[in-house]
């Protein structure tokens, strides 16, 4: 079975969130996660639940809205972000995003945006960042304590494509492949 892709909505209208839910449920690359009315706590929302996809409307969030997107980013670089429209946004707005889905874009079209952006942002090589965060640490240690993507899914509470996406960024920040090598790193690294 493959993972799906954790999906946090917000959006005020529930016969959007509920309809967009719906079509992304079709598709079955999808789970979602408790949606957001409105994006007052998104922040601590994306810290505590990390999510693979962020679907946002725009109008809700909170001027500057680069700085604030640039802030949950930094929260979970991992995730994809796409914008909700469903009416007239400035220009400005809809360029801080590189997905963006029209409320009249054609059912397929919808998940296959998605899915390409999520898959587009989890294989970034961002050449100037070798740091580990500290949900990859965090998974660094249960790699080299010898649980399972499932395990590790289950005890952080995220879905197993996210640790698999974390396993895959540990691997490509130590340059380690093997789970041996990755407990020594924790090890020498005071982390196990």
């Amino acid at each position: 079975m493959t993972s799906r892709i954790d999906t946090l909505i917000v959006e005020p209208s529930e016969i959007v969130r509920t309809g967009l839910q719906r079509i992304l449920t079709d598709d079955g690359s999808f789970s979602f996660l408790a949606p957001l009315s409105d994006a007052v706590n998104l922040d601590e929302r994306v810290k505590a639940l990390c999510p693979d996809l962020l679907i946002v409307n725009p109008t809700l969030l909170v001027p500057p809205i680069r700085s604030q997107l640039a802030a949950i980013q930094q929260l979970q670089p991992n995730m994809a972000i796409a914008a909700l429209v469903y009416q007239y946004l400035d220009q400005d707005v809809l360029q801080l995003f590189r997905v963006s889905i029209d409320i009249r874009e054609k059912r397929n079209r919808i998940a296959q945006l998605l899915k390409t952006e999520v898959d587009r942002v989890s294989s970034l090589d961002d050449d100037e960042n070798y740091e580990l965060s500290i949900r990859e640490r965090e998974v660094l240690v249960l790699v080299a304590q010898g649980l399972s993507s499932k395990q590790i899914a289950d005890k952080l509470n995220i879905s197993i494509h996210t640790v698999n996406s974390h396993r895959k960024n540990v691997t490509r920040k130590t340059g380690i492949r093997s789970v041996a090598g990755l407990a020594v790193y924790a090890t020498l690294h005071n982390m196990a």
